[in-house]
């Protein structure tokens, strides 16, 4: 399959972020991915911001192992500055590394905070990505 976007068949690219977004970046450590990020920052045409970041963000990406924490909290701060219907990623360790955080974890933490998962996939050698999404309300 091919593709007349450079980047269109990127990792980051398949989070469906575009050029101007503003990016909000959660529990970076030495362990995430770096090729990720730079993908992000190339389609985006500007660097994530950090957790300290206090303006409207376009979307959140949140790196979180299974001792980082509550992911209910990380959610909630993800959201705090979150535009409407903006996505929010949880990249997780994939299942067999050290980690690893459970899909089923991952949607209870989603369900307290008022968000649903959409979709989850692999996203990088180590990483999958659980796509979350606000709660709609029928139309």
């Amino acid at each position: 399959m091919s593709s007349t976007a450079d980047d269109s068949a990127t990792p980051a690219a398949r989070l469906g972020f575009t050029a101007g977004q503003v990016i909000q970046e959660f529990g970076y450590d030495e362990d995430v991915d770096q090729d990720l990020r730079e993908g992000l920052e190339t389609i985006t045409g500007s660097e994530l911001v950090d957790e300290e970041f206090d303006d409207v963000t376009d979307g959140a990406v949140i790196w979180f192992r299974d001792d980082d924490g509550d992911l209910t909290d990380a959610l909630v701060d993800a959201m705090t500055v979150l535009d409407d219907n903006g996505p929010i990623w949880v990249l997780v360790p994939k299942a067999g590394r050290s980690g690893h955080v459970s899909h089923s974890d991952i949607e209870e933490a989603a369900t307290t905070s008022g968000l649903h998962a959409m979709t989850t996939f692999s996203i990088a050698a180590d990483w999958s990505a659980t796509r979350l999404a606000t709660r709609g309300r029928g139309k």
